[in-house]
């Protein structure tokens, strides 16, 4: 099983990644932790990586795909992968599927979490209210931004796999195990 897990800014993405993580046995996957991992361990992948942030650019896609591509050909992965934050492009969707093509291990489905962006807001006020803003993102101005961001870069990939009839929309405001319970109905037609 190898998916996509797409939605804005608190839809509870990590929170069914994880849980499908122990209930199925697929690895969560953000690209922002695998760079981290190359970087610490010094590979050359980190290393050409880091020669991009130094400079304060972006990373360029091949090297994402490059990093991507190691990652999922580690053991842990071998029962499938949830991509969480990637990718964020159309030439990243497109690259990812060429990579995962050329492996043999092609997408099994995007998952997206359908929000009302205001109750995104009413989560985060009270998460901050209960745990006293214990998170750097529990304020709504980072959310705002977040949201900014998610539309304008990240959004647009999502009419790339419907086009190939890859999603499958899930109701994100649920109940927590509600959204699970549709989350499993999704992968059994996967």
């Amino acid at each position: 099983m190898r998916l996509i897990f797409f939605g804005p800014p608190g839809a509870g993405k990590g929170t069914q990644a994880k849980r499908l993580e122990t209930a199925r046995g697929v690895r969560q996957l953000s690209t922002g932790d695998m760079l981290r991992a190359e970087l610490a361990a010094g590979s050359k992948v980190g290393l050409e990586a880091k020669s991009y942030m130094d400079k304060g650019e972006l990373v360029p896609d091949s090297v994402l795909i490059s990093m991507i591509e190691k990652r999922i050909a580690q053991e842990d992965c071998k029962g499938g992968f949830i991509l969480d934050g990637f990718p964020r492009t159309v030439a990243q969707a497109m690259a990812l599927d060429n990579m995962l093509l050329k492996n043999n291990t092609p997408l099994s489905g995007v998952i997206e979490f359908k929000v009302d962006e205001q109750e995104l807001f009413n989560r985060v006020r009270n998460r901050a209210e209960q745990t006293g803003g214990a998170r750097s993102d529990d304020n709504e101005e980072v959310l705002k931004n977040r949201l900014a961001v998610y539309h304008k870069q990240t959004a647009p990939v999502l009419p790339y796999y419907r086009d190939r009839e890859m999603v499958t929309t899930i109701d994100g405001m649920q109940h927590v195990d509600d959204v699970a319970r549709d989350v499993d109905r999704a992968l059994g037609d996967l």
